[in-house]
């Protein structure tokens, strides 16, 4: 048995293979390299490849049956809210057309367990303080929009060829599990707000007019190793016969303001980080938190890490990497 983890080489997914690998399962990659790096995957077989490319509908299947891969966990995807607005057509050609490619493999293949990376996008602005997985979803970019669908997919393809689908639903990921294993791209509140430190530049705070407590947006933080083990508690639960529920939150149930990570990270580095506000963003919600009663009772897993162990384990590995930054 095999598993394959799309996208293995990025931020989560580099977590989620090492995890796989510390349990002795064998693991293949496919990844494109854009925001991956291939030396975070250990001994992990690479098949260097976009998802949603034209030569992914052939060389998925062939990567799957030569592998004997019977599970896949699927990340590779396009994630900026921004570019979806901006780029709409991109985002549904590689996130809705990559999953296509994805799920046609595993048919073919023979493949049958399909953990996915959704994400709270679809949730768009629910109007309650603490999200629930049944809430009406209703998201409010084309990224969001995309995840949504993928579930659907997901769904239906259980109905057409008996895929077992679970779908996670992330919030605001963060941290290090490991410092090799850092966030690599600057595209995430924390590696933004250390990225503009280390280049001598004020953080940017988009918004701090909301109706939260202290005006910036408020998020439900999960440490990325926390959530690379939700992936392998939700792969076992795709090994049970009975099966009520295929969408999970990944969460805390606890909310942190972007001004509560900023002040976090000053305590956590040390250094005095003073933000610059700017505009509101288009596309983001005030206020963004999941509960996390549904993966806690359906397949026992629970955040073990708070937020001071997401900031200084996101500080260790940014220390860790090339653009250290000089106390």
């Amino acid at each position: 048995m095999a598993v394959l983890v799309t996208g293995g080489a990025g931020y989560i997914g580099a977590h989620v293979v090492r995890l796989l690998q510390e349990q002795g399962t064998d693991v293949v990659v496919v990844d494109n390299l854009s925001t991956g790096r291939a030396d975070r995957i250990g001994g992990a077989t690479l098949v260097e490849l976009d998802v949603a490319s034209p030569e992914a509908k052939d060389l998925l299947p062939e990567t799957m049956k030569k592998h004997g891969v019977t599970a896949v966990i699927h990340f590779a995807a396009q994630k900026q809210v921004g570019e979806s607005v901006a780029r709409p057509m991109f985002y549904y050609e590689q996130n809705v057309g990559g999953m296509a490619n994805v799920i046609s493999a595993m048919e073919a293949s023979g493949a049958r367990d399909l953990v996915f990376s959704s994400s709270a996008a679809t949730y768009g602005m629910p109007p309650v303080a603490v999200v629930t997985e049944d809430v009406d979803m209703k998201p409010i970019n084309p990224y969001g929009e995309t995840k949504l669908i993928g579930e659907w997919m997901g769904r239906a393809a259980g109905k057409a060829f008996g895929l077992r689908f679970a779908g996670l639903r992330y919030f605001n990921v963060a941290g290090a599990g490991w410092d090799d294993l850092g966030d690599p791209a600057i595209l995430n509140l924390i590696p933004m707000v250390l990225d503009r430190v280390a280049k001598g530049q004020a953080p940017l705070i988009f918004g701090a007019d909301y109706d939260t407590e202290d005006g910036t947006c408020v998020r439900d933080y999960i440490h990325v190793l926390d959530l690379a083990k939700a992936h392998i508690a939700a792969l076992d639960y795709l090994q049970q016969d009975e099966r009520s529920v295929d969408v999970f939150n990944v969460s805390t149930g606890e909310g942190a303001s972007v001004k509560d990570i900023i002040d976090g990270l000053a305590k956590a580095s040390g250094i005095d980080i003073q933000a610059e506000i700017r505009d509101r963003r288009a596309g983001d919600p005030p206020h963004l938190i999941g509960s996390a009663k549904r993966i806690n009772e359906v397949l026992g897993w629970h955040a073990e890490k708070n937020l001071d162990d997401i900031l200084n384990s996101a500080w260790s590995a940014w220390q860790a990497g090339p653009n250290r930054i000089e106390l």
